[in-house]
């Protein structure tokens, strides 16, 4: 089972979510794919997901999980703590810090939505900061150097003894996405 954790001021319509789950429907897998709207709060975006591991693990499915952006922050935790494969796509390394700017009010990008991100919430990203990958062998990074958001060296480096994909150019949104969708669903779902 892929649980899709997306990235800030994004959701589950996101391009990336969407096409990850047509792919598994296409592959017969639609009932092993979750992505729900993540909450603001860092906390409860993390008790949001530990949910659906849970009833995955109690249901006899091992998950995984994919993340994109400050969606592969929250992955790489819960990798850690639930013992999870982990695909992470752009991860946002240095979420509190580079999510500083953001403090106030936003826009989600796909709902059109308000919110406010406020300095609790960079206080609760600080609480899930992994500070060292173990069992690397569990996760694959996934970036591009174009990422005009994050700098993808951040990634490269924090993430330097897992399997690593680093494509020249792209974006943030990791254009090549759709050239990946099979190898990631082959590596979460073995």
């Amino acid at each position: 089972m892929i649980i899709y954790l997306h990235g800030f001021r994004s959701a589950p319509a996101s391009i990336k979510a969407q096409a990850l789950k047509a792919r598994m429907e296409a592959r017969g897998l639609a009932d092993h794919f979750w992505c729900e709207q993540l909450p603001v709060s860092p906390r409860a975006a993390i008790a949001l997901a530990e949910s659906a591991i849970a009833r995955a693990r109690a249901a006899g499915i091992e998950p995984a999980v994919v993340g994109s952006s400050l969606g592969g922050y929250y992955a790489t935790w819960l990798a850690q703590q639930h013992a999870l494969r982990a695909v992470l796509v752009n991860p946002a390394v240095v979420a509190p810090l580079s999510l500083e700017a953001f403090v106030g009010t936003q826009t989600n990008l796909y709902t059109g939505e308000s919110f406010a991100f406020t300095r609790t919430h960079i206080d609760e990203l600080r609480a899930f900061e992994v500070p060292a990958i173990t069992h690397p062998e569990r996760y694959w990074l996934l970036v591009e150097t174009g990422d005009e958001v994050l700098d993808y060296r951040h990634a490269v480096e924090k993430y330097a003894d897992v399997r690593q994909t680093v494509l020249e150019g792209g974006d943030h949104g990791f254009s090549r996405w759709g050239e990946f969708l099979d190898d990631v669903i082959d590596f979460t779902c073995p």
